[in-house]
């Protein structure tokens, strides 16, 4: 089974608490603070793998959750950080946010990596809160939480060239004639369900990584037959081999079907080079009409070479064009490298809304600030306060007309307001 396209969830670790903790020994009652901070959470982080080239392991295992960071200790002792959670993913591996499907990375080269999920940091003992008017604080900070991602994996095949062609046009045979992969080959249309790869070796210094994509019906761009899920393979190929069914009624008409669903699909496809053959030589109707076919595309401006997959006539011949055809081929500079996924909303930023439960506030910082909290330590309740200032939430709500005795809902804890 080949699988290009997935979603999966994925999760960081939360940092581990800090701790409330006095130093205690014979003699010194009045130690001091030395409560540890506690460990980072474990990222998850996705990285490409030369080796692989599916996206088959997603499909049994969807969630990929990191470890939680270790709560801090007495004596400043500090907690274990977690591991990293890395996650191997072939070349050409798009990341989106399913939830917004804005782009989150596009990994390309080989151990190249993309932190998607950061591990939260470990929240500060009561040794970091102690200060000349407070010598024993009772304070101290949770871990920070984790975050969490619903991802949308798509896979594109990177190669330098692309066989596109009609059903049954020969692709995978000039793949199995002229590489070591064996793709499956039978007399009948959309024998090729899954895109294979192949590398042609020409000579010591010259070979070409080559992508069987299966076989395109018009209509393709729209989603129609096979052709929508596997177009996107051919967007990273420089040069296409458009391999014309020389048993065909009419080659020329399955051409410019082609194309049609190219453009459809992606312009940039329809811009691509394409050395153009007419496979099947080997059977004498398609070698008689070789002649007529190569001026009425001559006409076009276009040169038509002629193969036979089955006898290996002219691939040699053919994979030389392709490769002069590449060196003279521009590359495109390459996306940009996104290294860590990055939230786009202000983390400053909150929304207030009355329900019948109570005032619900909610934003990025104000609910990790208070999944960070110890309620049951006044410092800490009056760190949260003291935010919720800043932040200019506790005049919102004043504004919004909050009442002694409500009832405000921050993440997962509800607090009573008191003027």
């Amino acid at each position: 089974m080949f699988v290009d396209s997935v979603v999966i969830k994925v999760a960081s670790g939360k940092g581990g608490d800090g701790m409330v903790h006095m130093h205690r020994e014979k003699y010194r009652p009045h130690g001091g603070p030395d409560g540890g901070d506690g460990g980072k959470g474990g990222s998850v982080i996705f990285e490409v793998r030369a080796g692989l080239n599916t996206l088959n392991k997603f499909h049994y295992n969807s969630e990929f959750f990191a470890e939680d960071g270790k709560n801090g200790g007495p004596s400043n002792r500090s907690g274990r950080s977690a591991k990293d959670l890395v996650v191997p993913v072939p070349p050409g591996t798009i990341l989106y946010n399913e939830e917004t499907m804005a782009l989150v990375g596009d990994l390309t080269q080989n151990g190249q990596q993309l932190v998607v999920a950061k591990g939260g940091r470990g929240g500060r003992g009561n040794q970091h809160f102690a200060s000349s008017r407070n010598q024993m604080p009772l304070t101290a900070e949770k871990g920070e939480p984790g975050e969490e991602m619903t991802l949308r994996l798509e896979l594109k095949l990177i190669a330098d060239v692309g066989l596109v062609g009609m059903p049954n046009a020969g692709k995978s045979s000039i793949l199995a004639a002229s590489t070591n992969a064996k793709p499956k080959i039978a007399n009948y249309p959309f024998t090729t369900l899954e895109p294979a790869l192949g590398v042609v070796t020409l000579d010591e210094d010259h070979s070409l990584v080559l992508a069987d994509i299966p076989g395109l019906i018009e209509g393709a761009s729209e989603g129609h037959g096979l052709g929508f899920d596997f177009l996107r393979h051919l967007q990273r190929t420089r040069v296409l081999i458009h391999v014309l069914d020389g048993s065909s009624e009419n080659p020329l008409q399955d051409y410019e079907t082609i194309n049609t669903e190219l453009d459809l699909f992606d312009e940039h496809l329809a811009s691509l080079p394409q050395v153009v053959v007419l496979n099947k030589m080997d059977l004498p109707d398609v070698a008689a009409k070789y002649e007529p076919l190569k001026a009425a595309f001559e006409q076009k401006g276009i040169a038509l070479l002629d193969i036979s997959a089955v006898t290996q006539y002219h691939l040699k011949e053919l994979f030389w064009k392709v490769a002069e055809t590449i060196a003279n081929t521009p590359v495109e500079e390459a996306l940009p490298d996104l290294p860590v996924y990055q939230a786009l909303e202000d983390p400053n930023a909150y929304q207030i809304e009355k329900t019948d439960d109570g005032w619900v506030v909610s934003g990025r910082k104000i609910e990790k600030a208070a999944a960070m909290t110890y309620w049951e330590q006044p410092g800490s309740v009056r760190r949260f306060q003291r935010l919720m200032t800043a932040l200019g939430i506790e005049k919102a709500l004043r504004e919004a007309g909050i009442q002694e005795g409500e009832t405000v809902i921050v993440g997962e804890w509800e607090l009573e307001w008191q003027d």
